[in-house]
């Protein structure tokens, strides 16, 4: 402690040294164990991200709703999804950390981020030492970044979701790794049941949106194609969050830095950092696209590369000409307040209804106006604020939720009633929304929220078509707002249901449950603006 203030160091310095348990020898003097200091803090990063990447791809994945009770703070503190919600503790501490430390939510937080990293590792294992030193694509990345704030100014927020890596992540996960979790937990389920338990319970795996399909394997087959032969390819010229980032990275405290009198020049450092960012003939790194990986660190041999101070790291890189503000950045910064704008993302169609016998495939009828949550409050409001993750479809237990194929609103939630109906008591897609879309309700709150009406289409109607009595829909209905009346003129013919659209809620009890083949005979209208009955 007092060779730290002999030396005059700042308390900032000697807390910073003091918390890493090292202090370098070449400039004070003390006796470190210097081989393996930057070794650890790399494998404390690689843990931290494989827990992060690991917990984010189970929300997507649990159906039971358990993980997101525990683990539902790793989606909302995503940086897209906390300026959507107007998080701005979330904001902040994103922003106060990357100044601190550096793009670390890039390699740690970010679920895209780490997915390309593993990708990247598994193209290592073909050749070693693949990459080399890249300048920055400037007019492409912030050429990108101005497209994603245009896309939402204007409306097509379900364009601009496709690029926004949390997103991204989520669809690939919901899309491609939930079916085969279900069909694992099916197979454990049959298991169980051969052996009289009931721990498992099967679940339907069914695909809600092939344009959602599309769009998954899509993004998977090009990130992952780029990451295994380029490395971060994807997230230094295409990601919106890593633009913004690597503006705040660029003022770092902490950043890694070459120290010019240890450098022999060989450009191993430059060749296995994935970023292209390392330029070994100059000695520099570019810190906008750094994501702090440190693998750079791990692998020169002649310890020329450090992860200190910003002040410190200005001495050891002497002869390097500072980099000169870039004005257009500060410009864009302004256009990224758009984000709060719009979101995008609608609803889904068709699925089957279950049974005990094989019966005609029900069909999803022509809404005028579309489904949304009750915590939704209104058409516009979910418009404006979904990213399209998908994370409330994946924990909707009754299969109710589906992403859109609209392409003005393409895989944002939507309702449909084809395999189940909404039930008054579950609250699930209000509680794991990241953005605010679906704000949280309570089970009062949502069997008092009318997002919907029920429409009767009497020819569809069994009664008045078969002659036979029926009643399903008003046996059903939570809010008791269908009852069955006789019909007119016929005082001996079955009686037909009446709808009272003030008490409706909208739940889709009654079309779910409706016998009538392939369109139920009674749907849901959807409401704009939601209202309390």
């Amino acid at each position: 402690m007092f060779l730290y203030v002999d030396r005059g160091i700042s308390v900032i310095e000697m807390i910073y040294y003091l918390c890493r348990g090292v202090c370098s020898a070449s400039t004070y003097g003390v006796s470190p164990p210097e081989e393996n200091q930057y070794r650890m803090l790399r494998k404390i990063r690689i843990a931290a991200a494989v827990v992060c990447f690991a917990l984010v791809t189970l929300l997507f994945l649990d159906f039971t709703g358990t993980a997101h009770a525990w683990f539902g703070w790793l989606a909302k503190i995503q940086l897209l999804p906390a300026v959507l919600a107007v998080n701005a503790a979330v904001v902040a501490a994103l922003a106060l950390v990357t100044l601190l430390l550096g793009r670390v939510y890039c390699s740690v937080i970010c679920p895209l981020g780490v997915m390309q990293d593993i990708a990247a590792r598994l193209g290592r294992r073909v050749r070693k030492n693949r990459y080399g030193y890249s300048p920055e694509r400037r007019w492409l990345r912030w050429g990108m970044l101005a497209l994603f704030v245009i896309l939402l100014a204007v409306g097509l927020s379900s364009l601009a979701a496709l690029v926004a890596p949390y997103s991204a992540y989520g669809r690939i996960a919901s899309t491609l790794l939930a079916p085969v979790w279900a069909w694992g937990n099916n197979a454990l389920a049959y298991m169980a049941e051969r052996a009289d338990s009931y721990a498992f319970y099967t679940v339907d795996v069914w695909v809600k949106s092939w344009a959602t399909l599309g769009v998954a394997v899509a993004t998977l087959v090009v990130v992952g194609v780029l990451a295994w032969r380029n490395g971060r390819t994807w997230c230094n010229t295409v990601c919106p969050v890593g633009t913004v980032l690597g503006l705040l990275s660029r003022f770092s405290l902490l950043r890694p830095v070459i120290d010019t009198s240890k450098c022999n020049g060989c450009g191993l450092c430059a060749r296995n950092c994935k970023s292209a960012c390392i330029d070994s003939k100059t000695r520099t790194i570019d810190y906008s696209r750094c994501v702090v990986c440190m693998d750079c660190i791990d692998k020169c041999n002649k310890g020329a590369i450090s992860y200190v101070l910003r002040r410190k790291g200005a001495a050891q890189s002497a002869g390097r000409s500072p980099e000169p503000a870039d004005a257009s950045r500060r410009n864009f910064l302004t256009g990224v307040g758009l984000l709060v704008a719009t979101g995008a993302v609608k609803a889904q169609e068709k699925v089957v209804d279950g049974g005990l016998v094989a019966i005609t495939d029900k069909k999803a009828p022509s809404r005028v106006t579309p489904i949304v949550p009750a915590g939704a409050r209104s058409l516009r409001h979910l418009t404006q604020h979904c990213t399209g993750c998908q994370l409330c479809v994946s924990v909707c237990p009754n299969g109710v939720l589906r992403p859109s194929d609209d392409l003005t609103t393409l895989m944002q939630p939507r309702m449909s009633y084809e395999r189940g109906y909404c039930r008054p008591e579950c609250t699930k897609c209000s509680e794991v929304c990241p953005t605010g879309a679906i704000r949280a309700v309570t089970r009062g709150e949502k069997s008092s929220t009318q997002i919907g009406h029920a429409v009767l289409v009497m020819k569809n109607c069994l009664p008045a078509s078969e002659d036979v009595s029926c009643g399903n829909c008003a046996r059903h209905c939570p809010a008791g707002a269908i009852t069955m009346i006789a019909q007119s003129g016929r005082r001996d013919a079955p009686k037909i249901p009446s709808v009272n659209v003030e008490r409706c809620i909208g739940c889709g009890a009654c079309e779910s449950l409706c016998p009538a083949r392939p369109f139920s005979a009674i749907y849901v209208e959807g409401h704009e603006q939601h209202r309390t009955i």
